[in-house]
């Protein structure tokens, strides 16, 4: 079935029936410098809260001073910074690509973690949330309990979170709609594929059929971002503004202990 804008408000509708919140979060990925590019993102967020997952060896300083200014003049704006891997380097020989594959030494591991989050709040100050963002969202299961050792409490990959227990200390928060084609011309999914992936985790939640306390998680990457993307948004924030159902979430919000039940 193709997944149009009006079904989109009528799941919005259903939680306000149910006396319930639809929430939603922002996640884009693969910051290292201020750019055009990402200038423009932050002025569709239009005080949206967005969650910035940074590079942390390859970050650079203009980065946190060009933040910290547009921040002032946007006062508005909500901008917090996720640790994106160590140096986004694919560690895997085989298959899918991965910086924390399963082969990787657990010293080694440990030891970007905590690199990257030492830079990241060197750089960025309390902006800074100790949320892992693994390149690719592949992060092995096996690594989960070296998070809390390395002064980071929460974790972002990719679809609904698992029901499995999570180690103690670790919030986990997925994003759930990739706003890109990257199997295709790595330009805008397709309004219908966009929609239908959150109308179909709204739902999901809504129903019970996964984790109903897990925002539902928006994909975005300022660097290969077209204008049609930039329309979807355009429309999704003011739609979801408009709704009495509907709340987009900060980083914070999200990954704070207290946040989000066990699934």
């Amino acid at each position: 079935m193709m997944v149009k804008w009006p079904d989109l408000m009528a799941e919005f509708d259903r939680w306000e029936e149910a006396a319930k919140v639809a929430t939603l979060w922002w996640r884009d990925d693969d910051a290292v410098a201020p750019t055009a590019r990402l200038s423009r993102l932050l002025s569709i967020a239009s005080g949206v809260p967005v969650s910035l997952a940074v590079i942390p060896a390859d970050a650079e300083p203009e980065l946190a001073r060009w933040l910290s200014q547009y921040l002032r003049s946007a006062p508005k704006a909500s901008v917090a910074v996720l640790q994106h891997g160590w140096r986004h380097l694919n560690h895997s020989g085989v298959g899918k690509k991965s910086e924390f594959p399963a082969t990787r030494p657990r010293p080694e591991v440990a030891s970007e973690l905590a690199a990257g989050r030492a830079r990241l709040s060197d750089l960025f100050g309390t902006r800074a949330q100790p949320v892992l963002v693994p390149p690719w969202n592949r992060f092995d299961d096996s690594f989960l309990g070296l998070l809390a050792r390395c002064g980071l409490t929460g974790i972002s990959r990719t679809r609904p979170r698992s029901t499995s227990p999570r180690p103690p200390g670790v919030i986990e928060a997925n994003i759930h709609v990739d706003l890109v084609a990257w199997k295709g011309n790595r330009g805008f999914v397709g309004e219908d594929a966009a929609l239908g992936g959150l109308v179909q985790h709204l739902r999901a939640r809504r129903l019970r059929a996964v984790c109903a306390e897990e925002p539902s998680g928006i994909l975005t990457h300022h660097l290969v971002q077209d204008e049609a993307t930039d329309a979807f948004l355009d429309r999704l924030i003011a739609v979801s503004l408009a709704h009495p159902a509907a709340l987009w979430l900060d980083a914070g919000e999200i990954f704070a202990p207290d946040m989000i039940a066990p699934a």
